[in-house]
């Protein structure tokens, strides 16, 4: 029970502390993230002890991500209306995240192993660890990079749409989804249905699309 409270305990103190400022960046979940971390490190607790709870969280994500598909449903109209849009804008999202990588590695001189690990950021994690096996990278570090940039993308998804001046809401959807994924999605769900809706069909479209492109854009560029 201890992993499950102090989860529980970590994410209502987060949703309190956004509630009260109302600021973009005091994302619930980046909040719980750090409270726990803070929590294990000052009384000394180890990681596995807290793992033992936590892995039953973990186990409904699963079900959790599978009920994304209901606010899908109530909007089916818009996905056939933009069905062509949505899946060139998920591909060129898939190819970006892909693009940005190599050339980051190639600039920093990140290691070829290094490189393949981050390769599978974007994604949800059971597909992105696998992804990451496949091609050489290593699974632990492919997670953490995951959980990254979930978070991220849940901290600065209404700032960039905002910057950027994306008002179409399958467009915030789309690019939420595709960049950030469950964690992404999120956020997405908070400003708006059809948002939700758009983001949780680009996860599942992206994982798979990411397994055909990685392939090739390594074959081409790296």
């Amino acid at each position: 029970m201890f992993g499950i409270i102090l989860t529980i305990i970590a994410f209502e103190l987060g949703v309190t502390i956004r509630n009260k400022w109302r600021n973009p960046l005091l994302n619930p979940i980046l909040i719980a993230t750090v409270l726990i971390i803070g929590f294990l490190t000052v009384t000394g607790i180890k990681y596995e002890t807290y793992k033992v709870g936590g892995d039953y969280i973990s186990f409904f994500l699963g079900p959790v991500t599978v009920l994304l598909a209901v606010p899908l449903y109530r909007h089916i109209q818009a996905l056939k209306n933009n069905w062509l849009p949505i899946l060139t804008g998920i591909l060129v999202g898939c190819i970006t995240s892909i693009a940005c990588v190599i050339a980051c590695a190639k600039i920093f001189n990140i290691s070829k192993t290094l490189m393949l690990s981050l390769i599978p950021k974007s994604i949800t994690i059971p597909m992105g660890s696998v992804v990451s096996e496949q091609i050489g990278g290593i699974p632990s570090i492919t997670i953490v990079a995951i959980v990254i940039t979930g978070i991220t993308g849940a901290v600065t998804a209404p700032l960039v749409c905002r910057f950027f001046r994306i008002g179409n809401p399958v467009a915030q959807g789309v690019a939420i989804g595709t960049a950030s994924h469950a964690l992404g999605t999120t956020k997405a769900m908070e400003i708006g249905e059809v948002q939700g809706a758009m983001s949780s069909l680009s996860i599942g479209v992206a994982g798979v699309m990411t397994v055909f492109v990685t392939p090739v854009m390594l074959n081409i560029f790296a």
